[in-house]
């Protein structure tokens, strides 16, 4: 055996523990603001529609089919996470389409009541007829999505 098996290794100091645990706080926090590229399938909100059915089944050369008209409450929407949008119904058979990425930190958008998406990170609040800001800290409109109605079908073009 050498000398050196024999001492101790020392612990380290405390101040280096604690910024450790910090950085690793720091670092939930901020992947929490972050986009959730991880979840999967589609999340209805606001209730409403049947959330059944092949919803992400592939489509014709008209794109891939997101969901049934009657699966998109008026007043409300339901965010597609996988192909990154949220589709909205802010008047009786009228249907549009935004990315699903919050333009303030990148959070994914979750739920949409009487008009207004919501982000649930900052509390953004984006108008669900053009995108546009309704309420900060984001300060620029969710990007329009291009998307076809045919028949009762809603297509990601």
């Amino acid at each position: 055996m050498t000398s050196e098996s024999l001492h101790p290794v020392p612990a380290p100091a405390r101040r280096t523990v604690v910024a450790a645990v910090g950085a690793a706080g720091l670092a939930v926090a901020l992947t929490a603001c972050g986009d959730d590229k991880k979840s999967s399938g589609s999340s209805e909100v606001n209730g409403g529609g049947s959330g059944g059915g092949d919803n992400a089944a592939a489509g014709n050369a008209g794109g891939t089919v997101l969901a049934k008209t009657s699966d998109i409450p008026e007043g409300g929407g339901k965010v597609f996470a996988d192909q990154g949008v949220v589709v909205t119904q802010p008047t009786a058979g009228t249907f549009k389409a935004f990315s699903s990425k919050c333009t303030h930190q990148g959070c994914a958008v979750k739920g949409i009541a009487n008009g207004v998406i919501n982000c649930p990170c900052h509390g953004s609040q984006f108008s669900a007829a053009d995108g546009s800001v309704k309420k900060g800290p984001a300060t620029t409109a969710l990007a329009a999505a291009t998307i076809t109605v045919e028949g009762d079908s809603i297509k990601l073009a």
